[in-house]
């Protein structure tokens, strides 16, 4: 294999100075588009119903305007991250922030859902500089020792954005129209630049910086964005129907080519050779999984409390939220954790406890416990917390400095695609044992999907502990 995790002869990262007055301003600043990007999210997965009626289209028309996020974010992940391996984290984030800002704007004075749906797909390139660039910023802001912390407390603010984003969303469009749910992003990616501009040390790297690979950015986007179109939209169009079938013969096709190109490239998109580092590919796995299980729950549970207990959406919004609440209470702890004592019994660790509340979560749905679910999902909270910012920590100390921005790339890919093959596949279950029948047939889909989800992690477990063995304590 071409592809070497040394640095390349020429240019070297440079390593941004360790002031101990700075690192903080600059978790601040990256705090600052987490808790944005989350927000909006959730805001915009909240009002779906709002969008439809005010721009007068149809369920499937108003669903693009999540889809053709979901897919352009995840299909441009791993550029951008190797975008700013080579031209700098600085330079690549505050351009996602400002093109968020403006995006975000756009959106808000779109005038059909057509454009609202466009200016989307502009929104998510933005989004995607944020995601694949914010980790690597911190890793490079802080020693390792402090690594976890660091993440763990971004961590916190995704979670606080994802509680937040529902009420803030519906208390804004109740005051001011949907269109202010985008409006608010632009002051505070105002906030956000010149937060970054001032405390984000520039780190482009000195001398001649290798080419972009165009040929690898193009392929992987054209094979994962196809890919994930046909999971998305695989249930509605049908599993075998020709266009379905089609459009995984072309990712199958693309995704095949982008591996073959990127072994021959001197200075490849993705270094396949990180994945021969079983701390890296183990944390991959496990985030895959992780993320596989949550958007499932999230699939899943509404069906039951608003179809099954007849909850209305406020209501069910409640019993949600005790999920990210506890994820946002634990995930700094586990971070500081990861740091003193390493990542690895607190990521099986964590996968252990997510488990149980999975199981628990299906014991209560089955049984019809209504007061066990927040419990129940509370569990899984504290499991999710326990294992991200640890996970995340092994990742990117299993990368070279000069890789940072393509592991945060890799890392943020993985989030993506777990959370769409945890909607496709608990969708595909619940469909499934729906069409079978039976007196409490939609409730018995549900649980079947937890336990699918729950399946899924306890081979997580497997990996990350044997993956694990031979890792340094901390």
């Amino acid at each position: 294999m071409e592809a070497k995790l040394s640095p390349p002869p020429g240019p070297a990262a440079q390593v941004p100075s360790q002031d101990p007055s700075k690192k903080w301003w600059v978790l601040a600043a990256v705090g600052v588009g987490t808790f944005m990007s989350a927000l909006d999210g959730s805001v915009v997965n909240t009002l779906l119903p709002v969008m439809r009626g005010a721009l007068q289209t149809t369920v499937a028309g108003v669903e693009w305007v999540v889809t053709i996020y979901l897919l352009v974010v995840s299909g441009v992940l791993l550029a951008f991250g190797r975008l700013g391996d080579l031209r700098g984290h600085k330079q690549v984030y505050l351009a996602g922030f400002a093109g968020f800002g403006i995006s975000s704007a756009l959106c808000g004075l779109s005038p059909s859902v057509h454009w609202l749906v466009a200016f989307r797909g502009v929104q998510a390139l933005s989004a995607a500089m944020l995601f694949a660039n914010a980790p690597a910023i911190l890793t490079l802001a802080f020693p390792p020792a402090q690594r976890g912390r660091a993440l763990g407390l971004q961590a916190t603010m995704t979670y606080l954005g994802l509680a937040t984003g529902p009420l803030l969303g519906g208390l804004l469009a109740h005051l001011f129209g949907w269109q202010s749910v985008f409006f608010v992003n632009v002051p505070v990616a105002l906030v956000g630049i010149l937060m970054g501009q001032r405390f984000i040390e520039r780190d482009r790297p000195k001398g001649e910086t290798p080419r972009f690979d165009l040929a690898g950015a193009g392929l992987f986007f054209g094979g994962l964005f196809t890919l994930l179109l046909a999971l998305n939209q695989g249930h509605a169009w049908g599993w075998v129907a020709p266009r379905t079938l089609g459009l995984l013969a072309f990712a199958g096709l693309a995704l095949a080519a982008f591996f073959a190109v990127e072994r021959r490239q001197p200075h490849p998109m993705l270094d396949l050779s990180l994945f021969e580092r079983p701390a890296f590919s183990g944390a991959v796995f496990s985030a895959l999984a992780n993320y596989i299980a949550i958007y499932a729950i999230l699939f899943l549970v509404p069906f039951y409390l608003i179809q099954g207990r007849h909850l209305d959406p406020q209501h069910a919004g409640y019993v949600l939220t005790a999920q990210p609440l506890m994820m946002m209470v634990t995930a700094p702890v586990a971070g500081s954790l990861s740091d003193r004592f390493g990542s690895r019994g607190l990521v099986v660790g964590g996968l252990t406890i997510f488990t149980v509340g999975s199981l628990w979560l299906a014991h209560a749905v089955g049984g019809g416990l209504n007061a066990q679910l927040p419990l129940s999902l509370a569990v899984c909270g504290l499991g999710i917390g326990c294992f991200t910012a640890p996970n995340n920590s092994r990742l990117l100390g299993a990368a070279p400095r000069n890789r940072q921005g393509i592991a945060s790339g890799v890392l943020a890919a993985a989030r993506n695609i777990g959370m769409v093959l945890g909607v496709g596949i608990a969708g595909a279950v619940y469909t499934t044992v729906l069409a079978r029948g039976g007196a409490d047939g939609a409730t018995q889909a549900v649980v079947r999907g937890l336990h699918v989800a729950a399946a899924v992690l306890v081979v997580a477990i497997a990996t990350s502990w044997l993956e694990g063995k031979g890792e340094p304590a901390s």
